[in-house]
């Protein structure tokens, strides 16, 4: 969105009358977000990014998401929305991120399997978007090819040498995970990670619902423990937890598979990111390559995918 056309949405839908002091906090594949400050109060403000890909966004079905979420104190108050545009202003929620330390507390663990129970209680809007894992492989597939056919394919996945032999271990692990026996389809936030998470001291909430859908429970818990990097006792507490009883072996099995299959849809999303930023003329953000960055990321995620 230019800057002029900003400052007017802001202008006419964030509350209050006195000046605009608008910060940019980041941009990603699907949004760009804003910090906006006026008349002493603060307000997050999400716009839909410029993206010529379809990655499963389904801006509507959010919205209806949203309502329950809200409802159930899982999502910051919206004070306007634009689904169509993809338009977001809310309030700003004050608390704190959790630390990689936090994430492993146990008394952490606890708190977020009950509030991954809270969100998988919320009514589905009808009708229900249901996303499989190999749904969001298929639109993110899609979307590294074309992106890596325009800048020469460079992608993250190719990158790593193994984009045939990737594909090949994820539809296995498709192929394992239906021959389990199947579960109801919840409401999932599907993009859990500690950026969208805080914790406002005697409760927890949930930011960027823009990827919610209907799916197997365990995504979620899937989502939570890759973009962690959760050890094998901290998921596994996680799930548990979660039961609340010692799970079964089928049950640890389907988390397994998820998660992978989760890790393989992240090194996707970064193909997709790296190859739209050298197709920009952007090059690689200074902090892609380093600990954290997005490329960085990439080459963690492709060695784990192809050692397990």
């Amino acid at each position: 969105m230019r800057p002029d056309e900003l400052e007017r949405v802001a202008a006419r839908h964030v509350p209050g009358r006195g000046k605009l002091d608008i910060h940019r906090l980041g941009k990603g594949l699907v949004n760009e977000t804003y910090r906006v400050l006026r008349d002493g109060a603060a307000y997050a403000l999400r716009v839909a990014a410029a993206n010529p890909h379809d990655l499963g966004v389904d801006r509507v079905w959010e919205a209806r998401v949203l309502d329950c979420a809200f409802a159930a104190d899982l999502a910051p108050l919206f004070e306007y929305r634009d689904p169509p545009r993809g338009i977001l202003i809310s309030r700003w929620v004050e608390g704190r991120a959790w630390s990689p330390a936090d994430v492993r507390l146990e008394s952490n663990i606890s708190r977020l399997a009950a509030l991954l129970q809270r969100i998988h209680a919320l009514p589905m809007p009808a009708p229900a978007r249901v996303v499989s894992p190999m749904r969001w492989i298929e639109y993110y597939s899609a979307a590294a090819g074309e992106s890596a056919a325009r800048e020469g394919g460079t992608g993250a996945e190719s990158c790593a040498g193994a984009g045939a032999a990737l594909r090949s271990a994820a539809m296995s692990r498709l192929a394992a995970l239906a021959a389990l026996p199947g579960v109801d389809p919840v409401v999932c936030h599907s993009d859990l990670h500690t950026l969208n998470l805080i914790d406002r001291g005697r409760s927890l909430i949930l930011l960027d619902w823009e990827y919610a859908h209907a799916s197997d429970p365990l995504w979620d818990l899937a989502s939570w423990s890759a973009n962690n990097d959760l050890e094998d006792e901290f998921k596994h507490e996680l799930l548990a937890n979660y039961l609340e009883r010692p799970p079964t072996r089928d049950e640890i099995l389907r988390l397994l598979l998820l998660e992978w299959l989760y890790d393989y849809v992240c090194l996707l999303w970064s193909e997709v990111y790296l190859n739209l930023q050298r197709v920009g003329g952007h090059g690689a953000a200074p902090d892609d390559d380093a600990p954290g960055g997005v490329l960085a990321r990439a080459r963690l995620l492709a060695a784990r995918l192809t050692s397990k």
